[in-house]
């Protein structure tokens, strides 16, 4: 698995242009991964919805909760689904809009200078093997890529907006990601 630096595209991902996203920041260095979950509707997977979230195209007649959303403009540079398929939203040298109102140490407005990757889920259902599989394939081609981006610089949706988000939550097990990643500094420091 490898990342394209000129496209910023992921070599083993199906590549679903969503027009939610930017260029970054001048200066802007893809330098912290923000892991997230998504279900539509919540706690149901499979289906077409997450990319017509991510594409703008979400039909609200599908399903009652997405007349809260559909006018929601999202994003975020990877999916994974529950059978590691993996679909790439934005090109990862450009801004997704992941995370929102945020903050990773004192810096504000993460969106600017991260990754995120959504893992198809929920808070209280368990992961898929597969899923944690993928994410550490995909995690150290980040690392590769762009070494910015360091081991100890992976985060949930929840640490850096506590007040509003809860992303991946419980049900994710950190400890099988660490020990999953290749690319890491001694005992896998990954935040959480």
């Amino acid at each position: 698995m490898e990342i394209n630096k000129t496209t910023g595209l992921l070599s083993d991902a199906e590549y679903i242009s969503s027009p939610n996203c930017d260029d970054r920041p001048t200066g802007s260095i893809c330098k912290l991964l923000i892991i997230h979950n998504i279900s539509l509707p919540p706690n149901e997977f499979g289906g077409p919805y997450i990319t017509q979230l991510f594409t703008n195209t979400l039909d609200e007649t599908a399903d009652p909760f997405f007349q809260e959303i559909a006018h929601l403009r999202v994003s975020a540079h990877l999916l994974i689904r529950r059978d590691g398929q993996l679909i790439q939203y934005v090109p990862f040298h450009k801004r997704a809009w992941h995370a929102g109102v945020s903050t990773y140490e004192g810096e504000e407005t993460c969106n600017n200078f991260s990754v995120g990757i959504e893992l198809e889920g929920a808070d209280h259902i368990p992961y898929e093997s597969i899923q944690y599989e993928q994410l550490a394939a995909v995690t150290d081609a980040l690392l590769l890529t762009y070494p910015e981006m360091s081991a100890d610089r992976i985060t949930g949706h929840c640490d850096v907006a506590p007040n509003r988000k809860t992303d991946p939550g419980p049900a994710f097990d950190w400890d099988k990601y660490r020990q999953l990643i290749v690319l890491t500094s001694p005992v896998n420091q990954v935040n959480n």
